[in-house]
């Protein structure tokens, strides 16, 4: 199976593999060693992940200068694509209503 990406995300996809990114990387999971979103659950696993908050779609500025979060690779590669597919997070309080503002029963 090829590379199902267009030409412009597959030049931003090579600026993970730079020294640069690596630094960054460590640095965040340095500040921030356990996944937040495990957290938020009331669990503790460490991050392997330096996610980008906001998407950056190729945006140097928004790729370099964040915001970033650590997660765990389990939350990375599900949880948040999902979030990012849907629009919103599903994730609840403990109040039992939805935390995230963008929700449709926040709406």
């Amino acid at each position: 199976m090829g590379d199902q990406r267009s030409d412009e995300a597959r030049e931003w996809r090579g600026w993970y593999s730079l020294a640069r990114w690596r630094k960054l990387r460590k640095h965040q999971l340095s500040i921030e060693p356990l996944c937040r979103m495990c957290r938020l659950q009331g669990r503790v696993t460490r991050a392997t992940v330096c996610d980008h908050i906001e998407r950056h779609n190729g945006d140097p500025e928004k790729f370099w200068g964040g915001p970033f979060q650590s997660l765990c690779k389990t939350h990375h590669d599900a949880t948040k694509q999902a979030e990012e597919h849907r629009g919103f997070s599903t994730a609840i309080g403990a109040d039992g209503w939805p935390i995230d503002p963008g929700h449709p029963a926040n709406r």
